[in-house]
């Protein structure tokens, strides 16, 4: 093991920082103020950078102490080393966002990819238009996905994530029914029976033709016919747009503001009809990493997101 007196010394930052303080200084008083110690430790630490540096570094002259030419030699070069350290050490600063190159990818399904990156993307141009967006769908489980670094952010209906997955809730919606101008179910109140008559396409990654609206209907001891199931929302609403079939689609809570996520419904012109049933919200979230939670860019795209969700309709 290597010795202080060894002719390849360990140094720990602490030598450096004080050895600093005290050809600053130039007194072990004022150092051991600086440093917020005693006059007596910093007086031995003195004594162990001696040791290790094999010269006396400072020395009496009068009622002052001065350096010694290795000390001079050293004081600019420690000064430097400190300052890296403390750069080093300090808590991570805000990313240089107008310099930024990078690419995040985030997994999310199309409705939501589709609402909130035009807002993103202005974001992005905003404050930091180094940056590129790659969007997934939800393809791969997001737990591994996150923890793997093969996505940046999941954005959607947070299931089963690992439990060091940082989770936040943004926005809760409600199902509303969307059908084309002109349908049949326009033209009278919306009941559940008339809702259970029309022809559906539901969403599902998976193939499955039923959903919580089924589990609602069935306590009426209705039950709907699903014509046609989907992988991907706006096909299905493009679906709905050119034919009598129904589609659900996530709409804001009564009194609270539009949501961008309601803007696909509105450009391709379907009416949006409230369920008089009980279904259970969609909660929207987002899920990363804790790799991730200090770091300043990583930061930025979780505010980009928030604002993403808040930001008026386009229609």
């Amino acid at each position: 093991m290597s010795s202080l007196n060894s002719p390849d010394p360990l140094i720990d930052a602490n030598l450096a920082v004080a050895l600093d303080a005290l050809l600053t200084e130039q007194s072990v008083t004022r150092a051991a103020a600086r440093l917020h110690t005693s006059p007596a430790a910093m007086s031995r630490t003195l004594a162990r950078l001696r040791r290790t540096l094999q010269d006396p570094l400072l020395v009496r002259a009068g009622q002052t102490m001065v350096p010694t030419p290795r000390a001079q030699a050293l004081r600019e070069e420690v000064a430097a080393v400190v300052s890296r350290l403390g750069a080093l050490l300090a808590p991570g600063a805000g990313a240089d966002l107008a310099t930024l190159r990078t690419t995040f990818t985030l997994q999310m399904a199309d409705l939501v990819g589709a609402a909130l990156t035009p807002e993103l993307l202005r974001l992005a141009r905003q404050d930091a238009p180094g940056i590129s967006l790659r969007i997934r769908a939800e393809e791969m489980e997001a737990g591994p996905a996150l923890r793997d670094g093969r996505i940046d952010l999941e954005i959607g209906s947070i299931g089963h994530v690992d439990p060091e997955t940082h989770v936040e809730e943004l926005v809760t919606f409600r199902m509303a029914a969307a059908v084309r101008p002109g349908h049949p179910l326009t033209e009278q109140s919306l009941t559940p029976a008339r809702l259970a008559a029309a022809e559906h396409v539901t969403v599902s990654r998976r193939g499955r033709f039923t959903g919580p609206l089924d589990t609602a209907l069935a306590e009426h001891g209705l039950r709907r016919r699903v014509t046609a199931v989907l992988p991907s929302h706006l096909a299905a609403m493009m679906l709905a747009a050119r034919s009598d079939v129904v589609c659900l689609v996530p709409t804001a809570l009564p009194g609270a503001a539009p949501s961008p996520l309601t803007d696909a419904a509105t450009v391709l012109g379907l009416n949006v009809l409230d369920i008089p049933l009980p279904l259970p919200p969609l909660t929207i979230g987002m899920a990363w990493h804790p790799r991730h939670a200090a770091d300043g860019a990583h930061r930025w795209l979780r505010d980009a997101i928030r604002l993403a969700l808040r930001a008026p309709g386009t229609a």
